[in-house]
């Protein structure tokens, strides 16, 4: 298959853009339809003319549907889209990329999608999908899925659909969240999951970060205590990672752990924990729900973070982390890979 690619790009490079082309119309239609014409040509940076003539094209071929409403793909275009996949990847070097990260980070699976979710937040989008298209690999009978919070997994809850070949799911949030974004708390994107995964799940009414006594008191709760027995039961795990200030602004953490976070260069933030571009730990938030040690016996972990800005939060995060799957991002991996 190399050599074949290899072969194509000299003899027909005009082939090979044309088809790249018409590969990234068909999956911003999958994530993002129905859409106009107008929107597609800016979000993918063509001209409208341009779209009119590949929209045809997809059209005539049965993979595209315009409506009142805008432009959708077909189940043909869906099928296609799965089919080229990993073709597309060769052609366009994710493969390579891919291969050369799982050296880079010591990690036995890196999946990447094209484009960078910095500059093109729908890419979160196409992160999200392969987020569930791998998790579908590690379904048994019965599933408790852990889910934490933030931008990222929202967009994976909002691609979420319902899980065949399974028993049941039941979908508990990672750690506690109030304090954060409704739309960001790990109990939201949570309950969605559930929801449009046609399964169960429990939440957890906590704050995200507790003073020592608070902390004491709240985990001997009886409905706390059973929740956090589910969390910790979960073989499959699902989470981002964040910039560290970021981070720490978002969940209006104090002054002086703001200056600590500056003075000790802290650059990751996962789980609660803080990570330096070394990959030490320099700071824990008392936090209830899944510690960093409970990653170890998971049976599979789906870390999902991209875009370039954060490459350098990615790269802290696995100096230190359990074996898991990264899912991410053209523009960071460009970044890790350099």
């Amino acid at each position: 298959m190399d050599n074949v690619i290899a072969l194509e790009k000299k003899l027909l490079p005009d082939l090979l853009e044309v088809m790249r082309k018409r590969y990234h119309v068909l999956q911003y239609l999958r994530l993002m339809g129905p859409i106009g014409r107008r929107g597609l040509a800016a979000n993918l940076g063509m001209t409208e003319r341009v779209v009119r003539r590949e929209v045809e094209f997809l059209s005539k071929q049965g993979l595209v549907s315009t409506t009142a409403h805008g432009m959708t793909l077909t189940v043909e275009g869906e099928k296609l889209l799965d089919g080229l996949e990993e073709t597309m990847k060769e052609v366009s070097g994710l493969s390579e990329l891919e291969q050369a990260l799982e050296k880079r980070l010591n990690l036995h699976e890196v999946i990447v999608v094209p484009g960078d979710s910095d500059k093109a937040p729908w890419v979160k989008k196409d992160m999200g999908r392969a987020c569930l298209a791998r998790m579908n690999r590690e379904l048994a009978e019965e599933n408790v899925i852990a889910v934490a919070g933030g931008t990222t997994l929202a967009a994976v809850a909002e691609l979420m659909r319902p899980i065949g070949g399974a028993k049941s799911a039941l979908f508990v949030p990672a750690r506690g969240g109030l304090g954060e974004r409704v739309e960001n708390q790990a109990n939201t994107i949570c309950a969605e999951m559930a929801r449009k995964a046609e399964g169960a799940y429990r939440l957890l009414h906590v704050p995200d970060q507790l003073s020592s006594g608070s902390f004491d008191s709240l985990v001997e709760e009886p409905g706390v205590k059973e929740v956090l027995g589910l969390i910790r039961s979960a073989g499959i795990v699902i989470h981002g990672i964040g910039e560290a200030r970021t981070m720490a602004k978002r969940r209006k953490s104090s002054p002086e752990l703001l200056e600590k976070i500056e003075r000790e260069k802290a650059v990751a933030e996962a789980f609660g924990y803080y990570f330096d571009g070394a990959g030490n730990i320099v700071h824990k938030v008392k936090t209830i729900g899944l510690q960093l040690e409970d990653l170890q016996t998971r049976k599979a972990v789906l870390t999902v973070a991209g875009g370039a800005s954060k490459a350098g939060a990615i790269a802290a995060y696995f100096k230190r982390s359990p074996e898991s799957v990264l899912i991410t991002d053209e523009g960071a991996a460009m970044e890790l890979a350099k």
